[in-house]
């Protein structure tokens, strides 16, 4: 199998002739051949997109013209859901039952962006009977998508619905390491009637293909999400052209447990928030803060539980945890579990390959207790089925805890004292926090990071501002009194 860039509705080979293989995540075979785009290739790319916005419909079309392709779009991924899934079980190695989930919320991605763009008003301000001042909504231009190589697929689409919804053609580039699933879009997108040139995607290394998208002067919008280090880069490669940026990074997210709290469904969340999507998730809580009157206990059931997760084929439906997506990835997880032994945490569960899974990059769901804060798996992003274990005696050390590294994506709190709830909503350094709750999301809020976690918000109208400018108009409804300077 051999994937190739779509550009102008056309699919079509690198320029170079350059390509990459794709690996099974169970074997570490190669499974997949890629065309590995570059400058040249990202450069038609962008020509077909801004063509579209300034030749084609789509930018000035009716929002509730654009809406309907956006449900027919919806339509045509959930006709393929068992498809989308098993590419992604298939390429990222995620458990069938959850990359099924991930495809259906893919299809609500365009639905809820269909709803907003019908629904949302603009701004009108009187002033007296003088003057009228309205503002309009438009598209910015060309829209640069990079996605990451975990849930791709949903990912794509929480960026596209969004840009799309707005006018935006876009020139999409998935992770060079799950770049299967992207190659239904194109079928898709034709299949709903968006009009040529609107949708592009090329394949290709970040650092090649990712980077000629950030540099090109036509495209004025960036949305990316990945890891901290690669969003410090594509800030300072955009800086010279002053591009939108609308970035979700890296997490390092804490699970709060407070002696009061449901213990049974805040170990629930815990063993949930680690170790679904394989750990390989942004807002995974992989600090769990446990007060130390409830922490021995809880320790010793959040091991029970560990020991229970069921590691396995990611075709299989039993498997709860599945293959991490690459043998480098796999290394360096590994590289943090030898870590967290080495300064002197407690492994309490996993920490090895599975006895029964001899090949492929898996890994036991992996508990460290007595985690400290100056340990470097409690401060640096692990992003994969290992979470660490600290306790905390006052509500002030909670927080002091919670706080104590340079991310603040997502927080998790639990505990039954509203009082404590709403003091320590004000206190912990976090773009979202969940209260007794795991990571349910509503599209309708923002969704993003402080700190080294991230840079703007995307979700419900907070997507749309990101590929949107705002236009002013004021109008004169009476004569206004005008300074007549040089006047005799």
């Amino acid at each position: 199998m051999k994937l190739e860039h779509y550009i102008g509705g056309r699919h079509v080979p690198s320029q170079s002739g350059a390509t990459f293989t794709a690996l099974d995540p169970t074997t570490n075979e190669p499974y997949l051949e890629v065309a590995a785009g570059g400058a040249a290739d990202v450069a038609a790319a962008v020509a077909a997109a801004q063509k579209a916005f300034t030749d084609g419909p789509w930018s000035t079309m009716p929002a509730e013209q654009r809406a309907g392709t956006l449900r027919a779009v919806a339509a045509a991924i959930e006709s393929r859901d068992d498809e989308i899934a098993a590419l992604e079980c298939r390429d990222t190695g995620l458990p069938i039952t959850q990359a099924r989930g991930q495809a259906r919320r893919a299809a609500h991605n365009f639905r809820f962006f269909a709803d907003v763009i019908t629904t949302m008003g603009e701004d009108v301000y009187r002033v007296g009977t003088a003057q009228l001042n309205y503002v309009v909504r438009k598209p910015v231009g060309v829209a640069g998508l990079i996605t990451p190589w975990n849930t791709p697929f949903m990912l794509e689409t929480w960026k596209l619905a969004p840009a799309l919804a707005a006018g935006c053609p876009v020139v999409l580039k998935p992770a060079e390491w799950s770049p299967a699933s992207a190659s239904l879009l194109p079928e898709i997108m034709e299949e709903a009637g968006l009009p040529t040139g609107v949708f592009n995607l090329v394949h290709g290394i970040g650092e090649d293909a990712g980077a000629a998208l950030v540099a090109h002067p036509d495209v004025p919008v960036i949305s990316f999400t990945g890891e901290s280090g690669t969003g410090q880069t594509i800030m300072r490669n955009a800086a010279s052209s002053l591009k939108t940026l609308s970035m979700e990074l890296g997490g390092k997210s804490p699970l709060l447990v407070f002696e009061d709290a449901d213990l049974e469904r805040a170990l629930d969340a815990a063993v949930f928030g680690v170790f679904s999507l394989n750990g390989e998730r942004c807002t995974a809580s992989s600090r769990v803060l446990v007060q130390d009157t409830v922490y021995e206990e809880f320790v010793a059931r959040l091991a029970e539980r560990a020991a229970r997760v069921r590691v396995g084929a990611p075709g299989d439906p039993a498997t709860e945890l599945g293959a991490l997506i690459h043998p480098e990835h796999y290394e360096r997880v590994m590289e943090y579990v030898a870590i967290g032994s080495g300064e002197g945490a407690r492994l309490v569960a996993g920490g090895s390959r599975p006895e029964h899974l001899t090949s492929g990059n898996f890994l036991a769901a992996t508990v460290f207790a007595d985690v400290t804060p100056h340990m470097r798996i409690f401060q640096e992003e692990i992003f994969g089925p290992v979470v660490c274990v600290t306790p905390f005696s006052t509500e002030t050390e909670a927080v002091e805890l919670a706080n104590a590294t340079r991310y603040g994506l997502a927080a998790y709190l639990w505990t039954n004292d509203l009082r404590r709830t709403h003091r320590l909503a004000q206190s912990i350094e976090a773009g979202m926090l969940w209260v007794n709750s795991q990571n349910v999301r509503d599209l309708r809020t923002p969704f993003g990071g402080v700190k080294a976690s991230g840079v703007g918000r995307e979700g419900g109208r907070h997507s749309i501002d990101v590929y949107t400018e705002s236009h002013i108009v004021h109008l004169a409804t009476e004569d206004l009194p005008i300074p007549r300077f040089g006047a005799a």
